[in-house]
């Protein structure tokens, strides 16, 4: 595999920044701090940060059945573009991933199609226990229950069901938190006023706040009563947010993950937007985004990711009803995170945290999120100067567009490496990189 080495970058790990070198041999880092002698390679990356690659909790990556928006093999890609280097991807496929036979031609496809590392949620049904009892824990990143936001045997919402899935799970639980009652009656509410044609703007009301406080704060309680290890997903409210503890994640059962559409957009965007930037839950008051934003600052919240869900524009473009729930965001994760440092919002160290170490930390993935000795080298270089325009034509989703075409971002990601290999350079995709690595997690994670 040969070296790699970058010169007088500025390393951003374990909540610190220093300038210094890093060298990668044989896929991990070897070395950090001043090294001597050479390598295959050599990169002046003055000027520069250097960040773990990002590992990604929540994706849909549409594979299978849903290949119209989206596939693996694309979304990983403009996933690696965005610095991104591993993800965990989510269950509402066609077939639902519910077993592990559905689990195992995932990780076949990904294996030959994706340049990022990967792991796959177990979708929870009221059926589906013995499946769950039976996952391989140093393989699957967790189980993903769907107490709202969804049909069929994904929505699992019955209080016995719930109980034992939150009893008996090896892994991580995974939760989307809307109470669907109230939902679905805050819908009928909104058809009769406005008939089909509901203005998009009022979906902040329709999935609202009681609604997600409700369904989290049964999650919370739940986990608690039967010492469940828990992670809320995508906490949109500054209620929500009070109910978890700040400082750091290790040692922490009860966690909490932010996505960055809602720390970049609040309800003011639905006049512009529309149903591009629909999504469940729904993006909220700037109160809400200043809240979120908050409790990534304080450790309340410990993850950001994107809970990147592509659709057709052709889909989005329908009435309110018609139009599906989700917008593309992996490719502009990070790009989203530095303009956030940038305006002052958040600090890069915590950003770097939140994308980086404790989705590592929280998951027990080993040897990945950290820039240290020995681990693997799943890196990002940034160059914070240059801008980078979101334009049609910039786009790898296979969905073909993006809510944030227009901006130009303040930073570039210049290189992303995956196990040592450069999968993305100066623009253009590595093709001849290898294909990622399934990713390993510590066997005790209950």
């Amino acid at each position: 595999m040969g070296s790699l080495l970058f010169r007088d970058a500025e390393v951003v790990t374990d909540g610190k920044r220093r300038v210094t070198d890093v060298l990668v041999r044989d896929g991990r880092i070897a070395d950090i701090g001043p090294v001597t002698g050479g390598a295959d390679r050599e990169i002046d990356a003055r000027g520069k940060l250097l960040l773990p690659g990002l590992i990604d909790d929540q994706v849909h990556f549409r594979e299978p059945g849903l290949t119209h928006k989206g596939e693996i093999a694309t979304e990983s890609r403009a996933a690696v573009a965005g610095g991104v280097t591993s993800f965990m991807e989510m269950p509402n496929t066609v077939p639902n991933t519910v077993s592990r036979q559905a689990l195992d031609a995932k990780f076949a496809r990904a294996a030959a199609v994706s340049p990022a590392n990967f792991s796959f949620f177990l979708g929870a049904t009221p059926h589906n226990l013995e499946e769950i009892q039976r996952l391989e824990t140093r393989r699957v990143c967790g189980v993903k229950i769907f107490m709202g936001s969804s049909t069929g045997d994904l929505l699992v919402d019955e209080p016995a069901a719930l109980e034992r899935i939150f009893a008996k799970s090896p892994v991580p639980i995974a939760t989307h938190c809307e109470d669907n009652p109230m939902v679905r009656a805050a819908e009928a509410g909104a058809r009769a006023r406005w008939g089909e044609d509901v203005p998009a703007a009022e979906h902040a009301r329709i999935r609202g706040r009681e609604a997600c406080y409700k369904s989290t704060l049964l999650a919370i309680n739940l986990a608690r009563r039967t010492n469940a290890r828990l992670h809320v997903l995508h906490l949109t409210t500054a209620e929500e947010a009070s109910l978890f503890a700040p400082g750091p994640v290790r040692g922490k059962r009860v966690t909490a993950e932010a996505c960055v559409h809602h720390l970049w957009f609040d309800d003011r965007d639905y006049a512009a937007l529309g149903n591009r930037i629909k999504c469940n839950p729904s993006i909220k008051e700037p109160a809400d985004r200043a809240a979120i934003r908050r409790a990534v600052a304080e450790g309340r919240i410990d993850v950001i990711a994107t809970d990147h869900a592509p659709h057709t524009a052709e889909e989005k473009a329908q009435p309110y009803f018609k139009a599906p729930s989700g917008l593309p965001l992996v490719q502009h994760s990070l790009l989203i995170q530095l303009d956030l440092w940038k305006q002052g919002a958040l600090a890069l160290e915590t950003l770097v945290t939140r994308s980086c170490h404790a989705p590592a930390e929280l998951f027990g993935v080993v040897d990945r999120g950290f820039i240290r000795p020995g681990m693997w080298a799943d890196l990002v270089l940034v160059d914070p100067a240059k801008p980078t325009p979101v334009t049609r034509g910039s786009l790898l989703y296979k969905c073909g567009w993006s809510p944030l075409e227009g901006h130009a971002f303040g930073s570039t990601v210049e290189m992303t490496l995956v196990n040592g290999h450069v999968a993305w350079e100066s623009g253009r995709l590595r093709e001849d990189a290898p294909r990622g690595r399934e990713l390993e997690f510590l066997p005790e994670r209950r």
